[in-house]
């Protein structure tokens, strides 16, 4: 069974609503939530094959630019 992310059906989709004419407002919103949830980089990795090796390494990178950028903003608070 899929999962279903903050109950909502996977047949809805992502909805944006343009008020007042401000069609770039909306498109700026849309390209946020497509971002948030990853829509776009899990088409891109779908895209072609990817071997369990270069996953691996590709989410062992990823791991490492999550904990250099949480260690650099703790320095920030620290005030080193």
């Amino acid at each position: 069974m899929p999962k279903r992310r903050n109950n909502v059906p996977k047949d809805v989709g992502l909805k944006v609503t343009v008020r007042n004419g401000d069609f770039t407002g909306a498109l700026r919103k849309f390209k946020k939530k497509v971002s948030q949830d990853g829509i776009l980089m899990e088409f891109k990795a779908k895209r072609y094959f990817e071997k369990p090796s270069e996953k691996r390494k590709r989410a062992k990178a990823q791991a490492r630019a999550r904990h250099l950028k949480e260690m650099s903003r703790r320095e920030k608070e620290l005030g080193f």
